[in-house]
């Protein structure tokens, strides 16, 4: 995904934080699988370039996401997809 008018998906003038643009978008991808549990995902200050968007509001972003449970952060190793918590049967919840 380019930073360049008209290539991303956020939308400045939208009635929406863009921070949760970005969240949304990132979240929908997991969700359709273009990344999967486990994937890395790129670091804050790329993902702010990837969106056209300053890296605090992608950090924000990543933050929203692991409120979410949809991404895991470990320190000096970076973000990835959070596995789907599964119930006692072997069931996604």
């Amino acid at each position: 995904m380019a930073a360049e008018t008209g290539d991303s998906p956020i939308d400045p003038n939208k009635i929406a934080y863009v921070y949760m643009q970005v969240a949304d978008h990132i979240a929908a991808r997991i969700a359709s699988g273009e990344l999967r549990p486990g994937a890395r995902l790129t670091g804050e200050r790329d993902l702010g370039t990837e969106y056209g968007v300053a890296y605090l509001t992608a950090r924000r972003a990543v933050r929203e996401l692991r409120e979410r449970g949809l991404v895991v952060t470990l320190p000096a190793k970076g973000t990835f997809v959070a596995y789907p918590e599964t119930t006692g049967d072997g069931q996604e919840e």
